[in-house]
Formats: structure tokens, C-alpha cells, sequence
């Protein structure tokens, strides 16, 4: 009786699991909430910027950057948009210390990141033989400031240049020694670099063509802070003019030693000393309508407003004076920029046709339209003098 019982509770326990496990069966799935899909990254477009921010030019260097990173800034605030898709712009920036072999390293180091282009480098001896580089990789490379003749003269589609060269700066400085400043016995130094010496033999160049007489030529480095050798022996050549091929941090040094000897010849340089460290590194050494050097580059006209209110702009956000080539490279990132947007693709193989192309660009720097080679279109130059301690502009030829 006892397992009757218990054999007739375990059946109707069955039964009642099999009712149970029936209605489960038959009963509607509940669907789960989709899960919301998640955000498509935004494109990120990276743009490589080189120049010397370390060494005796940094302070050239940083500005060249500042002016990148001002560019950058503005256009991911405007928001880019190719080929209908918003992509973020990146600045990869870099140190070349104005050596030619950290340059090729740092150029290497950009082409394995994949940059979509360069704006840089500063010096005619670090770009020229990073350009080599950018050319095999296919990657656009605009110089704001490298005036060696030859970095565009290599057959490189992918060089470009915002700036006159030294065909046009150093031929400009030579007729204006002669013509102007009526200097008849001319010496020239050089810092041995790609830029010192080839702004200086085209400088040397436009003395003879236009009557006058070189009468010394000394070369130093482009880290010398010693000139008493070359010195004393130019000033037995009673030179009315002494011309230096190099920069700044070099000029400075040497006026103060021009005058410790006695020399009062006039001092020429190109756009490598023309800037606003020159003035704080010569200090008293330099007098009123002393200096006289090139910017390979200048705005006349309706462009002057829009060059002060960049130089405005840039004090406000960096708390710095432009130097020199601050606007140019601004205007270097935009225009390969306003290439990309143009192509719809930031595809270097791409953009780089229409970068080439490019025509009447309106930048702070100008009107911006590249020839066959690469160069600058019309490139101008801009004159200028020390006086009362600033620097001035006398004109701005082309």
C-alpha cells in the first residue's frame, strides 16, 4: 500500500513537469533590446610638421610650429569634411635640430606613420635631403621657408615651396649692395650649410653682375661663436659692406665682434637673420640703417590686413611675436588642406595632383600659386633695415 502511494505522487510530479514544460514551450520568446550601434570613429588625417625646436634656431623652429598647431586648430574648430565623411586632423610635430641626418631620421619616422603630407622643413640642409624621402614615399611636402635652389630642382612632383628662392633673395641683396647702399668693396662670409652658402654665391653673383667688387670671401659654422680670425682679416680689405649667409643665432655674435674690431661697414643678410631674435642677440652692436636683409617672402596691398591680424591672433594664443615664417607654414597646412577637401580624398596619390594645382589660394601669406617645379609663383621679397631697436620694412619687390 505504502509504494502504491508513493509510485502514484512520482506519476501526477511527471505529469505536472511535462504540463509545465509544454506551456514554457508554447509560450512567445521575449526579444532582447537591441543593443544601440556604436559611433563610427572619425577619420583621423595626420599631418606632419618638422623644424628645428632644440639648438641654437629653436626659437625659428617653434615658430614654424606654432604656426602648424595655429592651423590645425582652426580648421578641427571649422570642421573638415572629405569626401562627406568629418575627419580630425592630427599634427605630428618633429625636432630636426637643423642637422641634416636628424632630418632624414625624423622624415623617415613621418613616412612610417603614414602622414598624408609635410609641411617643413625650415632649412635648405635638413629639406633637401628629406625631400628624397617623401618623394619615394609619394607623400606631399610644402617647405615654408627652404630657399636652396635645388630642393625643387630635382624633379621631386612631390616638393613644393612657399618663399622665393636664393636665386631671387641673394640676386636682390647683391643689385641693392651695389645700387643702393653704393657699397664698392664687398666681402662675403658663409656658414658652410646648403642655405649660408648658396644665398651667399648668388649674393656674390648679382655684386659682379652689377659692377661691384667682392673683395673677401671666409666661411665659418653654423654653431662658430669665434669670428675674431675672419674678421680681422676682412677689415684689412676695408669692405663697405660685409654680407653673412646663415642665421641669426650666428649674426648676432658677429656684429657685437664686427664692432668690438672696429668695423662699421653695413651689415646684409638674408631672410636667415631677418628676424626679431637678431635684434635681441646684436643688442647695441647694431646701429640705426646698419642691417640690411630679405624675407623671401612679403604682402603688400590689401593683404597687409590680413597678415596683422594672423601676427594679432598668434600673440594672443602663444604670447609670442611672429619670427619669421610662422604664416607661411599656417598657410602651407591649409593649402594642402583645402587639397585634400577638393580630391575628396586625403590620399596623398589622390590630392596631390590638385595640390599641384593649386591656383590664386587666398593665404595670410598672399596670393598662392605653384609653377611646374613646385616654386611659388611671383614669389616676393621683403626688404628690411634695424631702426630703433625694431625691425622695418623699407619695400616689398618681385
Amino acid at each position: 500500500m505504502h509504494f502504491k502511494v508513493k509510485s502514484t505522487l512520482t506519476v501526477l510530479a511527471a505529469a505536472t513537469l511535462l504540463v509545465a514544460c509544454g506551456k514554457k514551450e508554447e509560450a512567445a520568446p521575449v526579444a532582447a533590446p537591441a543593443a544601440a550601434p556604436a559611433p563610427a570613429a572619425m577619420a583621423v588625417v595626420k599631418i606632419g610638421h618638422v623644424g628645428p625646436t632644440s639648438g641654437a634656431i629653436a626659437h625659428l623652429g617653434k615658430d614654424n610650429e606654432n604656426g602648424a598647431r595655429m592651423a590645425i586648430e582652426e580648421l578641427n574648430a571649422a570642421g573638415v569634411t572629405i569626401d562627406g565623411k568629418k575627419v580630425t586632423l592630427e599634427l605630428m610635430a618633429e625636432d630636426d635640430a637643423a642637422d641634416p641626418k636628424q632630418g632624414t631620421a625624423v622624415a623617415q619616422k613621418l613616412v612610417d606613420a603614414k602622414v598624408a603630407g609635410v609641411v617643413g622643413h625650415l632649412n635648405s640642409g635638413t629639406t633637401i635631403p628629406a625631400s628624397k624621402l617623401y618623394s619615394d614615399a609619394g607623400i606631399p611636402q610644402v617647405s615654408p621657408s627652404a630657399t636652396n635652389p635645388k630642393y625643387t630642382r630635382q624633379g621631386f612632383k612631390t616638393a613644393f615651396r612657399l618663399v622665393a628662392d636664393d636665386t631671387q633673395l641673394g640676386g636682390a641683396l647683391g643689385k641693392y649692395a651695389v645700387g643702393t647702399l653704393k657699397g664698392k668693396a664687398i666681402a662675403v662670409i658663409d656658414d658652410r650649410t646648403a642655405y649660408g652658402q648658396g644665398v651667399a654665391e648668388e649674393f656674390a653673383k648679382a655684386v659682379e653682375a652689377a659692377g661691384g667688387k667682392v673683395v673677401a670671401k671666409e666661411f665659418t659654422t653654423d654653431k662658430a661663436t669665434d669670428f675674431n680670425s675672419i674678421l680681422t682679416t676682412i677689415k684689412g680689405k676695408k669692405p663697405d659692406v660685409v654680407f653673412f649667409g646663415g642665421m641669426d643665432a650666428v649674426a648676432g655674435p658677429m656684429l657685437k665682434q664686427m664692432k668690438s674690431l672696429g668695423i662699421k661697414a653695413k651689415f646684409m643678410g638674408g631672410d636667415g637673420i631677418c628676424s626679431t631674435e637678431l635684434v635681441k642677440l646684436g643688442g647695441d652692436a647694431i646701429a640705426d640703417d646698419q642691417v640690411f636683409c630679405a624675407e623671401a617672402g612679403g604682402v603688400e596691398g590689401e593683404a597687409k590686413a590680413g597678415m596683422e591680424e594672423f601676427k594679432t591672433k598668434f600673440k594672443a594664443k602663444f604670447n609670442a611675436d611672429v619670427q619669421v615664417y610662422a604664416p607661411y607654414v599656417y598657410d602651407g597646412v591649409k593649402i594642402m588642406v583645402a587639397a585634400m577637401v577638393k580630391a575628396g580624398s586625403s590620399d596623398p596619390a589622390k590630392y596631390l595632383p590638385v595640390l599641384a594645382a593649386t591656383a590664386d589660394y587666398k593665404g595670410v601669406t598672399g596670393p598662392i600659386s605653384f609653377d611646374e617645379k613646385g616654386d611659388i609663383k611671383n614669389g616676393a621679397l621683403t626688404l628690411k633695415t634695424v631702426r630703433a631697436g625694431k625691425l622695418e620694412t623699407l619695400a616689398v619687390i618681385r
